[in-house]
């Protein structure tokens, strides 16, 4: 599992931001937007969002291969780097499937359109995937993926599990009906936004107290403003719980 992002839209360091975080030589403080690539033994990738930050991210951490994706939401730091999943394309010689919910996959039809319409010249290289409708879990290899529907403010958004792995990004809330969903997971990476309160994101001791309920072995968080420098925060935070950082890897059990 390789951690592609963990920053907020804006991204670590923001623009014109001066502050510690955004001026830090600290390169675990430097946040692309947040995504995540699960990987299995047969070498199949499954890439969760594409971010505008995706083309970056690939040359990075070496990401040659994408055989799935699997969207949380349609929000522009989740979903603008779609067109550069035709390099993928190329490498692969093959469409890629894209999983989501009906929302989301209506806005990509939307903010994509020359990609889903036939009369669209093709000289220029468009990306060819295609779209599939998040109704329950779904297999990608020998990864099952089970949706884990979050609250976003008041929208509902998809998180994912894969085997004891757990990834919540983007959430101010876990509604009653999916905490069964995420019984028994070992390795958790969950939305926490900063200190102070957010009404579509979760505060740190927000997600602390959800680390506490679900008491993974490790949790780490993710989509992070300036507000949490990574050494800082990391010196404060409870055994076993850290920010997550661009390039992290570590194996789940699947």
């Amino acid at each position: 599992m390789l951690v592609l992002g963990t920053g907020t839209s804006h991204g670590v360091p923001m623009i014109g931001c001066e502050c510690g975080t955004c001026t830090s030589a600290d390169t675990r403080d430097r946040r692309s937007r947040a995504s995540i690539l699960i990987e299995n033994a047969e070498d199949q990738s499954v890439l969760i969002d594409t971010t505008p930050d995706l083309r970056s991210q690939a040359l990075a951490h070496k990401v040659r291969r994408v055989d799935a994706i699997a969207y949380t939401h349609s929000h522009a730091d989740h979903v603008m780097g779609l067109d550069d999943v035709r390099r993928f394309n190329v490498l692969q010689k093959s469409a890629i499937p894209c999983y989501g919910d009906e929302r989301t996959l209506d806005d990509l039809r939307r903010i994509y359109s020359y990609i889903f319409d036939r009369d669209t010249p093709r000289g220029g290289g468009i990306p060819q995937v295609v779209l599939a409708r998040v109704m329950g879990e779904f297999c990608v290899g020998s990864l099952t993926f089970i949706p884990v529907p979050l609250l976003h403010g008041s929208r509902v958004i998809l998180g994912y599990r894969v085997g004891s792995f757990a990834y919540l990004t983007d959430c101010s809330e876990i509604p009653d009906a999916s905490w069964p969903l995420l019984k028994g997971v070992r390795t958790l990476i969950l939305d926490a936004l900063r200190e102070r309160p957010h009404p579509t994101h979760l505060s740190l001791d927000q997600a602390l107290a959800i680390v506490d309920q679900l008491a993974p072995e490790r949790a780490y968080f993710t989509h992070m403003c300036h507000d949490l420098p990574h050494a800082a925060t990391c010196a404060r935070l409870p055994a076993g719980v850290e920010l997550a950082y661009d390039g992290l890897a570590f194996e789940i059990a699947l």
